[in-house]
Order: C-alpha cells, then structure tokens, then sequence
C-alpha cells in the first residue's frame, strides 16, 4: 500500500460522497486514507436534510493528531462547512503548503442543489487556501461562485482556471460535468498550458458524489508520486468506470461504484 491521503471532509451517511466515498476511492486505488471530519451531515440521494459543524478546534485536534503520527503524502480538502473551520484549515496547513500536495475540492453545493458552505467559505477558499493548494477542482459553478466569471464553453472554463492560477493555485481543474453536450470536458489549467479531458457523457443519475471522488483519486495519484496529468488522467478514467458501474441504489442521484476492478491505462 502506497500512499498516506488525509481528506478532511464531511461525512455522508448514505456512503455516497463526502468521507466515506473518498476513503473508498483512496482504499480502491492502493493508497492509505486518514480522515478529519469537519461535520456530520444529513442526507442520502435525495437531498441535505440537516448539518451538524464539528468545532473549529476539533477540527484541528483531528489534522494534528494524523499528519504528527501517520504522517501524509498529500491531503485532500472538501466539504469545510463555515469560515471559522476554513479559516483553522488554512492556518493548520499553511507550512505544510509546498511539502505535501494538497488538493481542494471547493464544496458549495451538493449534487442535489443544497447548500453546504455558510456564507464566507468561498472568500477563505480563494485568499487563503487556493494559495496553498497544488490543485484546485472546482466544477463550473464552483468556478463560477470563486471568480465571478460566466462559464459556458471551453475558453470560459480555461479564463475561469486562469484565474484561480493567478490567485495562487499551482494548478485549477474546471470540471465540465454541468455543462450541455454529449462529451464531457474537465480543463487543466497550469502556468504553463491547459489541457482538455474529454469522455463520453453517460446518461445516469448515478452521480452523487463525483467531485469528492474525483478529487480524492486525484490526491492519491500525487500521494504515490505520480504527475500531476497522470493522476488526473487516472482520475478522470476511475470515476468515469465508476459511474459507469453504478449500483444503482436511491431514489434521487445515486452513488457510484468505488470498488470497481480499476485497470489503469
């Protein structure tokens, strides 16, 4: 087992995105997942029903207590919750910033349209985390809430990308999933070049929890030491199986299939 990925995250009871679906995919790609939850949550496929914050301060306990013991090849960012948490997150890993890879998965709303940011996170994500952060992944409205930039085709997303490099980010992921069409396309943006990642878009409403697992395979690919392409190439193939697998469970979006037979290509 190669490695170390502490998520600092929310947990999902239904299993389908937040904690469990990121120590799920870190588990399924080889690597070690430590975890820091930052709130318990209410929710299945259907919808957020309720969130319940962990303190600040415990927040920290948790991120203390792994990285000055387990240690970590990379950490992975999402669901923060309120901007006290953020606010503790990025003073925790300011001095681990250029060290340990660290990858954020900007969570504002869930896939079901509910909130889950109070009002703040989004200015904490974009002065003081998206510095620290060798990639961001932000879909486009996400993209769209950090920059103030309409998105609707691929140069918009590249501009958006561009401008979360500009504020600090070593590298910005657009990801294209709400956009109209039959591809797919998720834009990598670094200082030196974009990139564009096509696939095929499958027709499902298995889809809960894509972000988080999308960047949790990300942080394991540069946890074991890969390119930052190669592991968001080997992202983008892991999830898009895992959609395509999908149990099929719930009655809204359901999640994916974490545990697939994964053949790197």
């Amino acid at each position: 087992m190669k490695g170390r990925v502490l998520i600092i995250a929310g947990s999902d009871p239904s299993g389908g995105a937040g904690i469990q679906a990121d120590i799920k995919t870190v588990t399924a790609l080889g690597g070690y997942a430590a975890a820091a939850i930052t709130a318990l949550t209410v929710q299945n496929t259907t919808g957020v029903m309720d969130v319940l914050p962990t303190p600040p301060g415990f927040v920290g306990a948790q991120i203390d207590a792994v990285l000055s013991d387990i240690g970590a090849d990379a950490i992975k960012i999402g669901m923060i919750g309120d901007e006290d948490t953020a606010e503790l997150i990025a003073s925790r890993l300011a001095k681990f910033a250029g060290t340990i890879p660290i990858v954020l998965d900007p969570v504002l709303v869930a896939t079901s349209g509910d909130a889950l940011a109070g009002d703040g996170v989004a200015g904490v994500i974009l002065k003081k985390l998206t510095p620290l952060c060798a990639i961001i992944t932000p879909n486009t409205e996400e993209a769209h809430a950090l920059t103030h930039l309409e998105i609707a085709d691929e140069a918009s997303m590249i501009a958006a990308g561009k401008a979360l490099v500009n504020g600090g980010a070593q590298a910005a992921l657009i990801k294209g999933g709400h956009q109209p069409g039959d591809t797919i396309k998720d834009v990598l943006v670094t200082a030196s070049g974009e990139r564009v990642f096509s696939t095929p878009r499958i027709e499902t409403t298995s889809t809960h929890g894509t972000g988080c697992t999308l960047a949790s395979a990300i942080a394991t690919g540069l946890a074991q030491g890969l390119a930052l392409q190669a592991a968001v190439k080997r992202a983008i193939s892991y999830v898009y199986k895992a959609i395509e697998t999908a149990p099929g469970y719930g009655a809204g979006h359901g999640p994916l299939n974490h545990g697939h037979v994964f053949e790197d290509r």
